[in-house]
């Protein structure tokens, strides 16, 4: 079994992400290491917070080029709530430059119905858009759990996998070649999301449009 690196860069929520794998009997580490990032067989980039600070433990750590590395290494690599959102160009929270792996822009919601406060959280139904091996199994009309102010908006329509309705669809899932990324905390999202998080520790990272 391979065993799974969860990235350290003081964002939150790495240890609810490996009590998730645990469950599933999947082995991870949690480490801020940026040579054992580089070298991971499967790497998940989680977190929640703010963009700005944690693209700047990410740079004043050497996990910026350590996570860029591995990307161009085709390792294969989840993202999940911030994690997936600075993994687009920039962001929207304090104009942040971020990673860059998926052109587009992480945006702030502004819904006009005042009915729909931000940040957005609690349990809302995805739409598949289109088919993945990490989301096997899932249907349209499953359910997740959010918790966000921001969304990530792709350039290029065919890097979002499902969208949610928040005032107008937005993507919920995004990815290309071997990256894939989940505005949603997988690792709350109950059984749904622990089928989420075993599809992709048996995910090759081979993706092909």
């Amino acid at each position: 079994m391979k065993k799974i690196c969860i990235v350290d860069y003081d964002a939150g929520n790495q240890t609810s992400v490996k009590r998730a794998l645990d469950h599933l009997g999947i082995v991870s580490v949690i480490t801020a290491d940026p040579d054992a990032v580089r070298h991971a067989e499967l790497i998940i980039f989680p977190g929640v917070g703010h963009a700005g600070s944690a693209m700047q433990v990410l740079k004043a750590r050497g996990l910026d080029a350590a996570l860029i590395d591995a990307f161009r290494r085709g390792t294969p690599l989840l993202g999940i709530c911030v994690g997936c959102q600075i993994l687009l160009s920039r962001s929207e929270e304090s104009d942040t430059a971020c990673l860059g792996f998926i052109e587009g822009v992480c945006r702030r919601f502004r819904p006009t119905d005042r009915a729909l406060k931000v940040p957005h959280m609690g349990w809302n139904a995805v739409e598949v858009a289109r088919p993945h091996p990490v989301l096997k199994d899932l249907v349209s009309g499953d359910e997740v759990y959010f918790v966000h102010s921001y969304y990530p908006a792709p350039a290029d329509e065919r890097r979002v996998f499902a969208v949610c309705d928040y005032g107008g669809d937005f993507a919920a899932m995004i990815g290309y070649r071997n990256l894939f990324a989940m505005q949603f905390h997988v690792e709350k999202s109950g059984p749904v999301g622990l089928n989420l998080l075993k599809n992709f520790s048996e995910w090759d990272g081979v993706y092909a449009e």
